[in-house]
């Protein structure tokens, strides 16, 4: 007998809770914004509309449904089920934060904060989740597959990532590393930069655009759902003993951007979060391209 659908409502602590959290009243919290000219109404305004859309969502899940509660914090540590929707109750670098966890599972954003949210992945208001619930359990279709990127060391670590992938150093400090392309002829650059970023089309409404715009690139960005990634080395530094030449591209869905540590210590981190990183030594050799998974979210 299959499992009825189990409802997983991802959320984030607010920032009223972490202020409170920190300060331990509200009226401390008050006080501390005060003193730095914010007011806490509007932080607690916030928190009051996400709770809200937290418990309008909950509501709206069918009795039949199983549910369950996870913060963003505890993702690391939640265990998944192929029959789980997941419903995204927060901002957009949520529904990142949750991607990597994923393998196929449909997700619906819902936006808690319409008009400070860009809305690119909360897509939905907390009054739409009964109809999405209801359209997710009654046919598989009606998500878009979105791309994502994938970091993979030789000594099998695996990195997964919804918007980006950054590989260089964990401070400022120079990377010094070899790039080439696969499927290039064996050809390599020792490089002395900023690190490499490579990007999917969601991630080209964030940090990669940023990029792209700075540089002036003429690659077109690509589109959420096509299968092609974008990279750029940033600053590159030219010397005597490192090149200037790999320094920006796009790779195809069969493609891979390879890269050997020339450096003590390098990281490779997706979608801005530093904490879960991949740990590289001297020596060591890093495959980046287009992951074989997509996250299916709710149009």
């Amino acid at each position: 007998m299959s499992l009825a659908p189990r409802a997983v409502l991802v959320h984030r602590t607010t920032e009223y809770e972490e202020l409170v959290a920190r300060h331990g009243t509200h009226g401390q919290a008050a006080f501390f914004l005060a003193s730095r000219g914010r007011d806490m109404a509007e932080v607690a305004e916030r928190h009051r509309r996400t709770r809200r859309a937290l418990a309008e969502v909950t509501s709206a899940v069918p009795l039949a449904w199983r549910q369950a509660r996870v913060e963003r914090t505890d993702l690391d540590r939640f265990l998944f089920a192929p029959e789980d929707v997941v419903v995204v109750v927060g901002q957009d670098g949520l529904v990142a934060n949750v991607a990597k966890y994923l393998d196929g599972q449909p997700v619906i954003g819902i936006d808690t904060d319409p008009g400070r949210n860009p809305g690119v992945l909360v897509r939905h208001r907390p009054e739409q989740a009964a109809v999405l619930l209801a359209s997710v359990a009654a046919t598989a279709t009606g998500a878009d597959a979105l791309t994502m990127v994938e970091a993979v060391a030789d000594d099998t670590q695996r990195l997964v990532a919804l918007n980006e992938i950054y590989l260089g150093t964990a401070g400022h400090q120079t990377a010094r590393y070899r790039l080439g392309l696969e499927g290039d002829g064996g050809v390599v650059e020792a490089q002395a930069s900023s690190g490499v970023l490579v990007g999917t089309g969601t991630g080209a409404t964030g940090w990669l655009r940023s990029v792209w715009q700075e540089r002036g690139a003429r690659l077109p960005l690509p589109a959420p759902t096509e299968d092609r990634l974008l990279w750029f080395v940033r600053e590159a530094w030219p010397s005597p003993a490192t090149g200037t030449s790999l320094v920006a591209g796009e790779l195809a869905a069969s493609a891979a951007l390879t890269l050997t540590v020339e450096s003590d210590r390098l990281i490779a981190f997706g979608d801005g979060i530093e904490t879960d990183a991949l740990e590289l030594t001297w020596g060591q050799t890093v495959r980046v391209g287009a992951c074989a998974r997509r996250l299916r979210l709710v149009g």
